[in-house]
C-alpha cells in the first residue's frame, strides 16, 4: 500500500464520518518497503493541491520521516531547495510502501489489518451499515431448482 493512498483513507465506521480524528488513520507496527520507481515531478506538482499537508506531515513522522517542510511546498521547481523537498516527497508518497501492519482510527479505535500491502476495509457486520432489503415472495423454477425472492 503506498502511502499516496493513505492521504485519501478515513475510517469506514459509521459513527466516524463526521468525525475529524478519524482521519487520517495511524499506522502501527508498519513494516515499510521502498521500491524504487521513476521521479514525475509533473505528476507531484498536479497532486500536491490535493494533498491534506498536515495528514502527510503526521503520516510521516510516525513512520520515521523527518525531512518534509512545515509548510506544504508549492511545487513550482524553481529552487534547488523545491527539487529536494519534492524528491523527498516522491520518495515518501510513491516509493516507500506498507507491507504489513495495521491503520487505526483515532476516533473509535477500529484496526485495519496490512497484509502483503493490502489493507482489509471490510467491516464485521456491528460496525458497518445493514442494508435490509424487502422483496414479495415468489418464487422461480430453474433447472429444477427454486429460487425464492
Amino acid at each position: 500500500m503506498k502511502l499516496l493512498t493513505v492521504n485519501f483513507l478515513t475510517c469506514a465506521v459509521k459513527s466516524c464520518k463526521s468525525s475529524a480524528a478519524s482521519f487520517p488513520l495511524h499506522f502501527e507496527d508498519a513494516e515499510l518497503e521502498q521500491r524504487e520507481i521513476g521521479y514525475n515531478p509533473t505528476f507531484l506538482s498536479n497532486i500536491l493541491p490535493r494533498l491534506d499537508w498536515d495528514a502527510i506531515t503526521t503520516t510521516a513522522l510516525e513512520l520515521g520521516f523527518t525531512n518534509l517542510p512545515a509548510t506544504k511546498p508549492e511545487g513550482r521547481f524553481e529552487t534547488e531547495d523545491e527539487h529536494k523537498v519534492m524528491r523527498v516527497l516522491h520518495t515518501l508518497l510513491m516509493e516507500t510502501e506498507v507491507i504489513e501492519g495495521k491503520m487505526v482510527c483515532r476516533n473509535c479505535g477500529h484496526e485495519y489489518k496490512i497484509k502483503e500491502g493490502i489493507a482489509n476495509f471490510l467491516l464485521p457486520n456491528h460496525l458497518g451499515a445493514s442494508i435490509l432489503l424487502s422483496v414479495g415472495p415468489s418464487s422461480v423454477s430453474q433447472s429444477g431448482v427454486d429460487v425464492v425472492y
